[in-house]
């Protein structure tokens, strides 16, 4: 096993409700705090179930020997991760992927949608003042972290579909408007296909360079057994890459969505 990637119960220190069927959990777990990035993700098991389960990390506190995932309950086996409880333990392989790159003193703007939200918290964190975070989601309902990303000093801008909370229509329309102000050198995005591509196709509009992380079902989590392989493109080969990998961050350039 990579030396970089442990595979331990961790205890959990803190759980929360955000939304409807969407948990956060504070995991104590110093050595996999001292390596994990932001982008990268970990790969819980939950009892009773074979596969694991893909969670990105949403913030990773260093200091306190504690990372934070955030996720939706869509299945059997999240749903069994719901139902833990402080004091228990994960099981839980980590980290692994490939995260965003960090730029210092660059300017930024951070796309996340619906579940795809939370890894953008920590680079927020590493941006600070210099980000503007775009978020969208179904409805008031469904919207989480928004008080994490103003304490990052990040300017926030909300979207939802039905207009319940925010603006009403889709994270494209606030990406054109910072996009049009100029000075971003880069844009980062997490969320469904379908938001990547109009975040993707306004950032080669606009020339600023791109990274998307994508949401892809795993299998193994470590590339064995191509279960989560996306069609992409490099020096203008194309060749089928392993979101967990390869992934899950790619420069948009690299990825046909």
């Amino acid at each position: 096993m990579d030396q970089n990637k442990r595979l331990e119960k961790y205890r959990i220190v803190r759980k929360e409700t955000l939304a409807k069927e969407c948990f956060r959990f504070v995991i104590r777990c110093p050595d996999i705090a001292k390596k994990a990035q932001a982008g990268q993700f970990a790969h819980v098991r939950a009892d009773g179930f074979f596969l694991r389960r893909p969670i990105s990390i949403c913030e990773i506190d260093r200091e306190a020997g504690t990372v934070t995932l955030v996720f939706e309950v869509r299945g059997e086996g999240t749903k069994a991760l719901s139902e833990l409880r402080e004091g228990d333990t994960v099981d839980m392989l980590a980290p692994l992927g490939n995260g965003f790159s960090l730029l210092p003193e660059k300017k930024v703007i951070l796309v996340g949608g619906g579940i795809g939200t939370p890894p953008m918290l920590e680079c927020a964190k590493f941006y600070g003042k210099a980000a503007v975070v775009i978020t969208g989601f179904r409805s008031a309902s469904a919207v989480i972290l928004q008080d994490d990303f103003k304490r990052t000093g990040a300017e926030t801008l909300l979207c939802t579909d039905d207009g319940t909370a925010g603006e009403k229509g889709f994270v494209t329309d606030p990406l054109r408007r910072v996009l049009e102000r100029g000075g971003i050198d880069m844009v980062c995005a997490c969320g469904p296909n379908g938001m990547l591509k109009g975040v993707v196709s306004l950032a080669k509009e606009f020339k600023v360079p791109c990274e998307v992380s994508l949401e892809e079902r795993m299998g193994c989590g470590v590339g064995a057994c191509l279960v989560c392989a996306c069609k992409s493109v490099k020096d203008g080969e194309e060749y089928y890459a392993r979101v967990c990998k390869d992934g899950p961050v790619f420069k948009a350039e690299e990825v046909t969505l």
